[in-house]
């Protein structure tokens, strides 16, 4: 009835507006319109027929399948309490299974206890034992024996309960060897090669000139090799035939080999210094040079200064000489005339004597200022650093620590040989000129009586 209505009030709607555009046509359209009506009637009509006889149809079906279902969870139900019956049976039956197999058992289930708790320390041992680089895959066997013992339903056979004996056996055995066996080794570029591993009972493991590491079933190359003397042992090692032959071998296996690695090196050690470092090592060097020019130039005038005092000849390739030269073109001047002109001509001689030597002395007052200011520097950085970062992390100030350690042992390690240098290379100096002065005061006591005698 609402659908008539509804399609009533639309036709009238467009009734209205055919009206305004041709009222002639009035009557014929609503006779139009009560046709339609009675059509859509009959029409819905026939459809919920329709629809009643398939809905009447399914209703039959439903019934039939429900039906069914209902016998199914009856006899579901039926099973079920049969099931429930049959679980506690069983588990009964079960108890007293369990019961049978503990007194059959016995002191037997002491026993497995054991083996499994030895087997387990075996495996542990195994794992990080340096044997098994030789000979692996015995953990595998061990995990297999501990789960037979703990599963309770297993019983290890008697091969393989020799089999532990004779692990354990051979391993202690192995300690007290030194074998050499090819095995792959994975060096520290990513390449996996196989070489002649030599063990030494179960400290250390290497090969030519190398420590190894053996880590969850690889051997690979340390990453840092210990000193040079250490290395070479190894070599003596793996090429000895028999006897004895030194070995740096390292009986807390691995822990004194890692601190030995982890020691840095004299360039690591420079570098921790920081730019004030090789600053200070350079004025170091520099103070070198002077020491080795002053050593070489007073070494040669020392000698040509002795060869003068010998030699009646007075020669200008040497300051005593010089000295002499001007005694020579001066013979009739007087006694203070001579002392003065020859305390100008060692004058003359005294900066070629002394040159460098006042820097070398500053360089070694120096050295230590500079260490002390990359002290300070060092300090400053590890501050910032605890400002930044907190100081809960001490590798955030190893740096500025190291720095200001380092700049400090560098400016006394230069302050101490140059203090030493200067000393002896102004002994040399002096030496030279206590001789020159020494002759000049001869020379002027020789004129003053002759001129005493004339």
């Amino acid at each position: 009835m609402r659908n008539l209505i509804t399609i009533i009030i639309a036709v009238a709607f467009s009734g209205i507006a055919s009206l305004a555009n041709a009222q002639e046509e009035t009557a014929a359209s609503l006779d139009e319109l009560l046709e339609i009506v009675r059509e859509g009637k009959v029409n819905e009509t026939e459809e919920f027929r329709q629809r009643e006889a398939a809905f009447r149809a399914a209703q039959a079906d439903q019934e039939g399948l429900l039906a069914e279902a209902q016998a199914e969870q009856r006899a579901e139900e039926r099973r079920s309490d049969q099931l429930e019956v049959q679980f506690a049976q069983n588990d009964d039956r079960l108890a007293e299974l369990e019961q049978e197999f503990t007194n059959e058992l016995g002191a037997l289930k002491e026993v497995l206890g054991v083996l499994q708790m030895v087997s387990g320390d075996t495996r542990s041992r195994f794992e990080g034992s340096l044997t098994t680089t030789q000979f692996p895959g015995r953990e595998e066997f061990i995990t297999t024996l501990i789960e037979k013992t703990a599963s309770g339903t297993q019983l290890p056979s008697i091969e393989e309960i020799e089999r532990l004996w004779f692990e354990v056996q051979r391993e202690m055995t192995e300690q007290g060897r030194v074998v050499t066996f090819d095995r792959s080794v994975k060096l520290t570029d990513g390449q996996e090669v196989t070489l002649p591993v030599t063990r030494v009972g179960v400290f250390n493991i290497s090969t030519d000139g190398k420590y190894l590491k053996y880590d969850q079933g690889l051997v690979a190359e340390l990453d840092r090799q210990p000193q040079a003397r250490f290395t070479e042992s190894t070599t003596n090692l793996q090429s000895a035939d028999g006897g004895f032959t030194g070995y740096g071998l390292d009986p807390s296996r691995g822990s004194i080999l890692a601190l030995l690695i982890r020691t840095p090196t004299i360039q690591e050690r420079l570098d921790a210094g920081g730019t004030m470092g090789y600053l200070i090592l350079a004025v170091g060097g520099i103070g070198l040079l002077f020491v080795l020019e002053r050593v070489v130039y007073l070494t040669m005038v020392s000698g040509k200064v002795k060869a003068q005092i010998k030699s009646d000849v007075a020669r200008d390739n040497n300051p005593l000489g010089r000295v002499l030269l001007v005694h020579e073109a001066n013979p009739n001047a007087d006694v203070e005339t001579l002392e003065l002109k020859l305390d100008e001509a060692i004058l003359k001689e005294m900066p070629a004597l002394e040159r460098f030597i006042t820097l070398i002395k500053l360089i070694a007052a120096i050295a230590p200022l500079m260490g002390l200011l990359g002290t300070v520097t060092g300090m400053i950085l590890t501050f910032q650093s605890m400002t930044l970062f907190g100081a809960g992390d001490p590798t955030v100030m190893a740096g500025g620590i190291s720095q200001a350690l380092m700049t400090t042992v560098l400016g006394i390690v230069v302050a101490l040989p140059m203090l030493f240098l200067h000393s002896i290379v102004n002994s040399m100096s002096q030496r030279v000129v206590h001789t020159i002065e020494e002759q000049s005061a001869g020379i002027i006591a020789v004129h003053a009586e002759q001129r005493a005698g004339a």
